[in-house]
């Protein structure tokens, strides 16, 4: 806890139980003897804080009638990144809930997220009008089966699915032990068990046309056994990690994909001319194809042969569609 987050912690204290014992203070902050009396202090002399010591209670108290206790305000506390960028997240989903069981909650949930955001030195409005988060590749549709998906993943029962794969546009049947719902990329996904393909397969909610509940338990997965098959390779339709990528990115590129996070298991180094070689391990490519070409000329795949293959054919073809000839002349 810094120094601000006592000052905070002691204000609360002596708001809430009106009169606090030293011995209570060191306990809740977790500091020494000296460093609460320090505090104390600073509060007083800097921050105009009503502090006083009450004889008869043996504690410490607010003290309004004190000289300048009207000018006493506590300095500004900035959320993290991770706390700002969680709250704003939370704001925004619930902003865009709509209509559901959950709509009579909404309300207090959003008042509650306002009061911490305007718990900082600006007001919540001002702060959401400052702080954007866009939200890239968000499919518009929402997935009509999500309720009956979370529902079934939650109450540890089968599911009966309708399921349109999206390269090959294939509909299957599909009985499904889900395990678990996982939000990547600004969509959802189901992680489960196909009883078709007998393995673990993550399915893209909007994909599900139909869905129903069976009466059959799911079939449980181990969490390590989960990790291993789904989220030790690269991506959301991963499988379990048999492959190396290696990538080369050129100097230009190479201090900002140093500081990305691809894969939790990831290597990189610096090169003597400034590139920067990026390793980590995968399964499907489609995903990770993907992510490199957006990279166009900075990036080269090293290894495996065949990941650099796809690539290199994605590429000639990406020329040869800018190459035909009724390509409209430049404005």
């Amino acid at each position: 806890m810094d120094r601000t987050e006592r000052f905070y912690k002691i204000d609360q204290l002596l708001h809430d139980r009106r009169t606090v014992p030293m011995a209570t203070l060191i306990e809740e902050l977790g500091v020494s003897k000296a460093t609460v009396k320090r505090d104390l202090v600073y509060m007083r002399d800097r921050l105009n804080a009503p502090i006083t010591w009450d004889r008869s209670q043996r504690g410490y108290t607010f003290d309004p009638s004190q000289p300048g206790a009207e000018k006493y305000a506590l300095p500004g506390l900035w959320f993290s990144d991770q706390e700002i960028f969680a709250l704003l997240t939370m704001y925004e989903l619930l902003s865009n809930l709509g209509n559901g069981l959950l709509t009579p909650h909404v309300k207090p949930l959003l008042s509650r997220l306002t009061a911490l955001l305007g718990s900082q030195e600006d007001s919540a409005d001002e702060i959401r009008k400052r702080i954007r988060i866009l939200q890239m590749a968000y499919r518009t549709g929402r997935p009509e089966n999500f309720e009956v998906v979370a529902s079934a993943t939650i109450r540890r029962k089968r599911l009966q699915i309708s399921y349109r794969a999206r390269y090959s546009d294939e509909n299957t049947e599909r009985e499904v032990s889900p395990q678990r719902l996982v939000h990547y990329r600004d969509n959802w996904y189901l992680d489960g068990w196909c009883h078709l393909r007998k393995g673990l397969r993550s399915f893209s909610i909007d994909r599900i046309s139909k869905a129903e509940i069976l009466a059959q338990k799911s079939r449980n997965i181990a969490d390590k056994t989960l990790h291993e098959e789904l989220a030790s390779s690269y991506g959301i339709f991963s499988g379990k990690a048999d492959k190396l990528a290696v990538l080369r990115f050129s100097p230009k590129q190479a201090r900002w994909v140093a500081s990305e996070n691809w894969h939790p298991t990831q290597v990189g180094r610096f090169e003597n001319d400034g590139s920067y070689v990026l390793e980590f391990p995968y399964h499907n490519d489609g995903e990770l194809v993907m992510d490199i070409l957006k990279y166009g000329p900075d990036v080269e795949v090293i290894l495996p042969t065949s990941l650099r293959n796809r690539v290199k054919r994605r590429l000639i073809a990406a020329v040869a569609r800018y190459s035909r000839s009724n390509t409209p002349a430049n404005p």
